[in-house]
This record gives C-alpha cells, structure tokens and sequence, in this order.
C-alpha cells in the first residue's frame, strides 16, 4: 500500500500516519528524515545534497525524488510506505509520479484530511492557553502565531497538490474534524481495510 497523507498543519496527518504504521508495518517517510540520512550516510545522491544545503542552496526536486527513490527500495518498504510532507508541489507530484511509474510502481491512495482552519487555529490558541494556565511551556508548534505562519505557508505553497491528485482522480477527501477513531475508520475505508 502506497499512499500520501495531505492536509495543513495540526489536521491529524502525524497521528493518522503512526495509526496506519501500527496496522499495516509499512514506514511514514518524512523527506526531512529522508535526506538527513542520506546525507549521514553518504549515499551519492546524499552526496549531492549535501553539497547543494552547504552552498546555502535549496535541495532540488530531482534529488529529493532520488532520496524517496532508495528509500522505497529499503525492504522494509517493500510492502508499502506513507509518504509525509512531500509533495509540496505540483512540480514535485509530478516528479514522483514519473518516478514511480519508472519502478512500476503507482500510489494506492492520496487522502486528504479536510479540516475547519480558524478552528485549527483556536484549537491550538486554546492548547497553548491550557499549557500556559498549567505552568507547562508552550510548545514551539502550538505557538498562534507560528502556528498561521504554517498555515499561511501551506494555503499559499501545499494547498495547490490536492486539486492535482484530484484531477487525476486519486484523490479521497476525509473531514478531518472528526474524533480521531471515526477518521481512523474512514480511511480504512478508503484504504479497504
């Protein structure tokens, strides 16, 4: 099983994600841990990023696909994989599409969790409230302000990949402000099991 988990920040997808790992053993590949590796590893496209994060410089589309590339091929992900945080954009879908068809593989699902935003926003004001009213720190994620930064960049960079996957006709929307349990369930649903 092949999938990608979409949505902004604080909709669920970590959450959801580590429940689908539980279930089916198949690794949540985060493309930050990804080149992190590979760079640790001096891998030769770990290599090749490493060079490009050292002159300042953004990783590239191709070297990230590369990165995902050897990772689905570990054998723990024989039998599948989530993806998380990537695509970030239509370029990069793109990109992982001709890839994977290149390994004859293709995605099982793209789920996006379709979530109220200003509720988002006052869930996460109200969690860093509670944290504050209780002598606990704030976590750096649940801070507002950095919170709609998130939320802004994601409207503005991330948001475009759903209608992509949708035109496609792969995507599956999921209401997100559901308990957890009940979106759980309808994404077994989708998945089929």
């Amino acid at each position: 099983m092949r999938l990608i988990l979409l949505g902004p920040p604080g909709a669920g997808k970590g959450t959801q994600a580590q429940r689908l790992v539980d279930r089916h053993h198949i690794p949540q590949l985060s493309t930050g841990d990804m080149l992190r590796a590979a760079v640790a590893a001096k891998t030769p496209i770990g290599i090749k990023a490493k060079d490009v994060m050292d002159s300042g410089g953004l990783v590239s589309d191709d070297i990230v696909v590369g990165i995902i590339k050897d990772r689905i091929a570990e054998p723990d992900a024989k039998n599948g994989f989530i993806l998380d945080g990537f695509p970030r954009t239509v370029a990069q879908a793109e990109a992982l599409d001709v890839m994977l068809k290149a390994e004859g593989m293709k995605l099982d699902a793209v789920i996006e969790l379709v979530v109220d935003q200003n509720a988002l926003v006052h869930r996460i004001i109200k969690r860093a409230e509670e944290a504050k009213a209780a002598g606990q720190p704030v976590r750096k994620d649940d801070d507002p302000e950095v919170f709609k930064t998130r939320l802004e960049a994601y409207n503005r960079d991330t948001a475009v990949v759903a209608p992509y996957y949708e035109k496609a006709g792969k995507l599956t929307k999921i209401d997100g402000m559901q308990p957890m349990d009940q979106v759980s369930a309808a994404i077994a649903g989708v998945l089929g099991h």
